[in-house]
């Protein structure tokens, strides 16, 4: 296994998927958001695997600000997402390439 949790530092989500995996004394690799970001290649990967829909968060105020919801192209979304990390739904938890967005540890369990 080779888990990646792309999250923040102040998302509670993010903070209970590593206790996730730590309690399971499985390893893995955080990547804050809002410093280091999500490449297009990572992106390409877990948008197969979850779809871009399901990766943005339509309540945070930057999808208001960015006006996202009258947006059709994905290719415009997925800039909005690689240059604004605050629109990702957090925690992002990548393995290979299966992924899931959010705290969701029936799926982590089926990995393991």
């Amino acid at each position: 296994m080779n888990i990646q949790i792309f999250g923040v530092s102040k998302c509670f989500d993010t903070k209970k998927a590593e206790r996730y995996f730590k309690e399971r004394r499985i390893k893995y690799q955080l990547i804050d958001l809002l410093q280091k970001g999500m490449s297009k290649g990572e992106l390409q990967s877990v948008k197969s695997a979850v779809g871009l829909k399901d990766l943005i968060n339509s309540s945070s105020k930057e999808y208001e600000k960015l006006n996202i919801a009258h947006i059709m192209s994905d290719q415009i979304k997925e800039e909005l997402l690689l240059n604004n990390p605050k629109l990702f739904k957090t925690p992002v938890v990548r393995n290979g390439k299966q992924a899931t967005v959010g705290y969701q540890p029936e799926v982590w369990k089926a990995w393991e």
